[in-house]
């Protein structure tokens, strides 16, 4: 069977055959037959085409018509060519009339073009033309003055010389205009370049380094100015350049608007060799900004402050505030319970073990209408400092003292607050309910701490009350009213707030809290504040009832929400205008802190710190961990725990803190085999579990005084036993034997107590110890005694030591250890 079976070959329809030569390399050849199709030529029959249309009768010829079509189908076919055409005749007209449009505009723009470029040309040659006029002025003055001064025969030659010179102008003009005329190209060359194409944006071109369109836009107006008449020098802008102690050469030149390659170079040729990212003393820096020719106003990081400086009040501003009274005094003393009283509250039920653990604030009003803010201080001597910071916000102190107590040493200490702080003083004698109260004793104690009383014929006031009966309570408040008259209490409501954090806790709800007395301004609800190393804003503010309010006036105390951090009690708040401010002096008194710590730990020498090591290797350090529910309770936990100890023994705390106990503080408690110590806070579920795993002690305490004990007795277990010496007897040395054997023995007599074989014994040789140790054998006669009574005669041998001589002194001792605790 062929491979055609009879069937036609498969190719293109009107095709010709031809003959195709391919060359390879290596001198390949290959015919490749190649088949060529001829192109189709249609030829329209004579007669044209019949007309076709709604008029024209029948539509298309039905012999040449495709089957299957009706006359209807073939209509809107013929309808749908004939707006196709009427279609394709439209554009091209819109696109006729659109070329026609653009061919004007180029005209129009080349016109202004030509125009301009005129315009240029005549004043360019008008500058030239007044150029050469100068220049030929000056040249003809020259020459005058040299005719002048040449002898009389000698300036026909001058004369002779231009025009000698003159078939050479028209050269030099030829060749002048050459150069206008590259010169002209060149511009147009330039303004055509600083324009941005596609594809130069693209590629990115000049190496990959796009040109911005305001440096190109610099580029045309330099051109511009250059075609107007030459480059227009721009004034020098001499500014005034903040200088601190030390700044970076990028922000020196930022702050002059100069070049940073520029202030490089100036430095490099003063001898400096630095980065732009390296730092410079301002005595450099100043000689760099004075060669650039700008001003410099020395400044310091402290400025940051300035925003914040006190201003003195308008005597007219001022109006009345509340007195800010604070109630201090020994522990147990009554202090809480007066102010109970007062107030007709119950919160010594809420305070742990009966005592305050915080400062509290509140406002009372009194029955005649006047607005009293108290401050509660505890009266335990772990709260020395929050004490401290109670006295100095206050206006008048009240002095609770016991009746049945009389004065004690948180007593004395609080009286030394307030004379420290100048503040007047009101003594409340409490508790004389009691039959055990004399409130005279009490009287008469104060006095030797120089509070004389009234009826002592003082100045101090003082008031008898009991916090039960609520006896006198009346009196006191008649008391205070009296003194905050005399003292004429004003502030300034209508300005930015200040105030003092009398207290600062982390609430797991609502983050770092801080209790804040309102000492001047108003504090509304929105302000932008910095306090210490925190800043904020005023999220919330509430009352010592619980309660939202929108603004605090002078001397009421609110709990402030909106802090990024946990402030130090007692810092200082400031209303700033910007958070910027804020946080600027935050970031500067938070690095002042780092410094001034950084400074005081590298301030000792190489011999100090030998010395502080060699010292510490005999003292042993209980590590621990304090974390509190506010920050008053953790400073005051601290300065406990230092006081804790002696040479031998110490306290040292790892970290304290505000807030719940975390799986961070078990980690650090883990790594350092300290315990953690959590005064009314709780580990989270997560830290609790790691505590577990990992062995970590966590102990919780509610009342101060048991937290204090727990660590003096777990740092009095650090403390060696000490070593009691009990003399039980005395012998002399009668006779010195030396026994075979055995080596010299002496023959002794008993004078005191007794002579024990297991007991030590010193060898003392005129009254001096000459050795101590242990004996070899003590015997009676042959035998071997355990212990030989007063008055008897023994024969004693001393471990490795043999001499020993007739009446020397044999001292019998034993020992024994004693427990050790710390006070």
């Amino acid at each position: 069977m062929s491979d055609s079976d009879g069937r036609k070959t498969l190719g293109l329809g009107g095709s010709r055959p031809s003959n195709v030569k391919q060359s390879f390399s290596h001198g390949r050849t290959k015919n490749v037959v190649v088949e060529t199709k001829r192109k189709r030529v249609v030829v329209p029959k004579p007669g044209g085409q019949k007309p076709t249309g709604p008029g024209a009768g029948p539509v298309g010829d039905p012999s040449r018509r495709p089957a299957g079509i009706t006359d209807s189908e073939m209509e809107r076919r013929l309808k749908a060519v004939q707006a196709a055409k009427a279609r394709e005749a439209e554009e091209a007209a819109a696109r006729e009339a659109e070329e026609k449009a653009r061919a004007a505009d180029r005209e129009r723009r080349r016109a202004e073009i030509e125009a301009k470029e005129a315009e240029d040309k005549a004043r360019e040659e008008s500058l030239k033309a007044k150029a050469e006029e100068e220049e030929r002025a000056k040249r003809e003055a020259v020459a005058a003055a040299q005719a002048a001064a040449a002898p009389a025969a000698e300036p026909a030659a001058p004369r002779a010389a231009p025009n000698k010179a003159l078939p050479a102008a028209t050269p030099r003009k030829t060749e002048r205009d050459r150069e206008e005329t590259n010169k002209k190209n060149r511009q147009a060359d330039d303004r055509r370049s600083g324009k941005l194409t596609v594809n130069q944006a693209l590629r990115g071109g000049e190496g990959g380094r796009q040109r911005s369109m305001a440096q190109m836009k610099r580029k045309q107006d330099r051109a511009r100015q250059k075609a107007m008449g030459g480059n227009v020098e721009r004034e020098k802008i001499i500014r005034d350049v903040q200088l601190p102690p030390a700044i970076v050469v990028s922000e020196l030149a930022a702050r002059m608007a100069e070049k940073t390659g520029a202030v490089v170079k100036a430095l490099m040729q003063s001898g400096l060799m630095v980065t732009q990212n390296e730092t410079i003393d301002a005595d450099t820096a100043e000689l760099i900004i004075e060669e650039f020719g700008h001003k410099v106003v020395r400044v310091s990081d402290a400025d940051v402050e300035d925003v914040i400086k006190v201003e003195e009040d308008d005597e007219a501003d001022l109006v009345g505030r509340p007195p800010v009274i604070t109630i201090m005094g020994h522990v147990d003393h009554g202090k809480t319970s007066l102010l109970d009283a007062i107030r007709n509250a119950k919160v010594v039920a809420g305070e742990a073990g009966g005592i305050t653990q915080h400062i509290g604030a509140y406002q009372v009003t009194t029955d005649n209408g006047a607005v009293l803010s108290f401050l509660d201080t505890p009266g335990h001597a772990a709260f020395t400092s929050m004490r401290s910071r109670g006295a100095q916000v206050t206006d008048i102190v009240v002095l609770v003292v016991a009746a049945d107590d009389a004065v004690m040493p948180q007593t004395i200490e609080a009286i030394a607050h307030a004379k420290a702080a100048q503040v007047p003083m009101i003594v409340a004698i409490n508790k004389i309910d009691k039959p055990s109260a004399d409130p005279d004793r009490v009287r008469a104690a104060l006095l030797q701490h120089e509070v004389i009383v009234e009826k002592m014929s003082g100045d101090v006031q003082d008031v008898e009350v009991s916090a039960i009966t609520g006896q006198g309570l009346d009196e006191l408040l008649e008391a205070i009213a009296l003194q905050s008259e005399i003292l004429e209490l004003k502030a300034n409501p209508n300005r930015a707030a200040i105030g003092a954090v009398i207290e600062a806790q982390l609430d797991v709800g609502r983050g770092p809290v801080a209790t804040v007395l309102v000492q001047n301004g108003t504090l509304r609800q929105g302000d932008i504040f910095v306090v210490g190393e925190q800043y904020g804003k005023v999220r919330a503010l509430i009352d010592d009832q619980g309660n939202r309010v929108k603004e605090a006036g002078p001397s009421v105390p609110v709990e402030v929400l909106g802090l990024n951090g946990t402030p130090e009690a007692g810092d200082v708040l400031n209303v700033t205008d910007t958070e910027a401010q804020a946080r600027e002096i935050a970031e500067y008194r938070a690095q002042a802190a780092k410094d001034k710590r950084a400074a005081a730990g590298a301030a000792t020498t190489l011999e100090q710190l030998m010395a502080n090591a060699k010292a510490d290797e005999d003292v042993s350090e209980l590590p621990i961990l304090v974390k509190a529910d506010v920050q008053g309770s953790a400073e005051a936990i601290v300065q406990a725990m230092e006081k804790i100890g002696n040479e031998e023994v110490r306290v040292r705390v790892l970290h304290s803190g505000v807030g719940a106990i975390t799986e961070t503080d078990v980690g650090l408690a883990e790594a350092s085999g300290a315990p953690i110590m959590g005064f009314n806070v709780r580990a989270n579920a997560s830290a609790r579990n790691t505590a577990n795993q990992k062995g970590v002690e966590i102990r919780y305490y509610s009342v101060i005084y048991d937290l204090v004990d727990d660590v003096k007795a777990a740092a009095s277990g650090l403390l060696s036993n000490e070593i009691k010496e009990n003399f039980i007897g005395y012998a002399s040395i009668k006779e010195v034997f030396k026994v075979t054997g055995v080596g010299k023995v002496a023959g002794c007599l008993v004078t005191e107590g007794v002579a024990r074989r297991s007991a030590g014994v010193r060898l003392l040789r005129d009254n001096v110890v000459i050795h101590e140790g242990t004996l070899k054998t003590l015997k009676r006669f042959k035998d071997e005694v355990p212990e030989v009574q007063s008055g008897q005669e023994c024969g004693m041998a001393f471990e490795n030591y043999e001499d020993i001589r007739p009446n020397d002194v044999i001292e019998i001792f034993t020992r024994e250890e004693v427990e050790r605790t710390l006070s």
